[in-house]
């Protein structure tokens, strides 16, 4: 997200944090701060726009694998992935304007509990409900 709009400790926070588990391998928790999915749509619309303005590219070679590689969230889903799981926690049962190109195929799972008291059993619940899912990837049953 927009890390200049967070107070300063919180940045230093997040720093610190990034760099104690840069070399860690497997499960990867992405949280999501000051982000706007449509608006981070919105700007690598505007950069393509702009190429095709300026001769750079032309309307008919704008793809989904374009768009996606100019969204701010390129960088951190080329290097661990599209979610495969969307925890959305405090009893809300939308989006809220959340990686909504990144979440085309996320299994989303849905819990009252709000996000400073999530614990290991609300997780344990989110995996149990993510293990039961058949992964479909936008195709329906039998397909």
């Amino acid at each position: 997200g927009e890390r200049s709009r967070l107070p300063e400790s919180l940045r230093r926070a997040m720093q610190s944090a990034e760099a104690l588990t840069a070399k860690n391998e497997g499960l990867v928790l992405c949280i999501c701060l000051s982000y706007g999915g449509r608006q981070d749509i919105t700007r690598a619309a505007q950069e393509l726009c702009r190429l095709v303005q300026d001769g750079k590219l032309k309307p008919e070679q704008v793809t989904e694998k374009l768009l996606a590689e100019r969204l701010s969230t390129h960088v951190s889903t080329a290097a661990v992935g599209e979610p495969d799981l969307l925890i959305r926690t405090s009893g809300e049962q939308r989006l809220s304007n959340f990686l909504l190109w990144e979440c085309a195929y996320a299994e989303l799972y849905f819990t009252e509990r709000c996000w400073p008291e999530f614990d290991r059993g609300d997780w344990d619940a989110a995996m149990l409900y993510y293990a039961s899912r058949q992964r479909r990837y936008g195709k329906r049953n039998g397909d």
